[in-house]
């Protein structure tokens, strides 16, 4: 074929069009604007590749375990002893810290994260000594209670007010420069009358608790202390005694996970108590007033009644029946009662036979982001 102007020409702008046409298809074939790729991918920085989105904690469909040792990251023999009779890593670390005798310590912090839990701070307004000099006395516990609970140094108006700013402020800055999530489980089982912060002991008015918790939250936020995981943890109500929880709510704007703590085999639950029987109630009443995320902050069981090992047993048997329940934490402490899954042979291998069920099957990641709505 002989070649003229006019045949190149159209050679020409065919390849042209054939070129235009192959540079629109990836578009194309991806939903263009439709499903905002061509937009994300515009918006890009060039070269760059997309992020993979951030894992959640906990996973959809899991639940975590959690432990609280009498010490803490301060020794992890017990949480060693706990690990090595359930067969199982747990994921959240939970320890105390006092107000009138800790300050912000990084090197706890980092002593769970590095063991690959997520660190969960019980963070108490008090001077625990008094409650400790009481114990050692031999005193009674409602005895004990009423000492532990009159402090008027950490009466709930005095935080409110400002006297402890500079003390949280410390700790907000601590926590910031982690780098990593923290829960932080601020003045738990507030609608008992056993602590200084309870409204109901220590002078204190309705009312003031959820002052003092927004007050001390927006301190942290004012820090840019966004990495804080907010637990607020009532006690379960076993009677009418106890008042309504809604009063003590601070408000989803200010909280990200509600918290629970009950026992079986202590008090009004000496006598066998099933796992909803103890924590069904109160359950229904905060999902009155709020669908965060739920945590069974503290729990244990003891052998009075010689059936602690079926309780275990039962409890995570119905624990999947509450899939906003994403995390329980055990009270692995002998304290007043042998509370402790090493207490006997029996009890530990009902707990590692319940936890090695798939659900419970994943690691926490400091990279990981808090679960903080409940799954749709």
């Amino acid at each position: 074929m002989r070649l003229t102007v006019p045949r190149v020409l159209l050679v020409l702008i065919g390849a042209l069009l054939l070129t235009y046409a192959v540079a629109m298809a990836p578009a194309t074939m991806f939903g263009g604007r439709g499903d905002g790729r061509s937009e994300r991918l515009a918006k890009a920085e060039p070269g760059a590749s997309p992020q993979p989105a951030a894992e959640l904690f906990p996973p959809a469909g899991k639940a975590f375990i959690g432990v609280m040792t009498e010490k803490g990251p301060r020794d992890f023999a017990a949480l060693d002893t706990f690990t090595a009779a359930t067969k199982h890593q747990p994921q959240v670390m939970q320890f105390s810290s006092w107000w009138a005798s800790d300050t912000f310590d990084r090197a706890l912090f980092d002593r769970i994260s590095n063991r690959g839990m997520l660190p969960m701070l019980a963070w108490e307004p008090w001077d625990n000594k008094l409650d400790e000099a009481a114990r050692k006395r031999g005193l009674p516990v409602r005895e004990i209670d009423k000492i532990r609970a009159n402090q008027p140094n950490y009466r709930l108006s005095r935080i409110a007010g400002g006297e402890f700013d500079s003390y949280v402020r410390s700790w907000a800055e601590g926590i910031k420069s982690l780098g990593y999530p923290v829960a932080i489980r601020f003045a738990h089982e507030m609608n008992g009358d056993w602590y200084p912060w309870s409204e109901a002991s220590n002078a204190n008015r309705p009312g003031e608790y959820v002052t003092a918790w927004r007050h001390v939250h927006d301190l942290f936020r004012a820090a840019g202390a966004t990495n804080v995981i907010w637990v607020w943890s009532p006690n379960a109500r076993w009677d009418e005694s106890l008042p309504e929880l809604s009063g003590f709510y601070p408000g989803d704007e200010y909280v990200d996970w509600v918290g629970i703590s009950g026992y079986y085999g202590i008090g009004v639950y000496t006598d066998y108590r099933s796992f909803d029987e103890i924590f069904g109630p109160t359950i229904t009443e905060i999902r009155a007033f709020s669908r965060k995320p739920m945590v069974i902050t503290e729990t244990g069981a003891s052998d009075a009644t010689g059936r602690k090992a079926e309780w275990i047993t039962e409890a995570f048997r119905v624990l999947p029946s509450h899939p906003d329940i994403i995390g329980l934490i055990w009270f692995e402490v002998d304290k007043e009662l042998d509370w402790r899954i090493v207490s006997s042979p029996a009890v530990a291998n009902a707990f590692a036979t319940a936890v090695a069920a798939p659900r419970y099957d994943f690691s926490w990641s400091p990279s990981a982001l808090p679960r903080k709505e409940l799954e749709k």
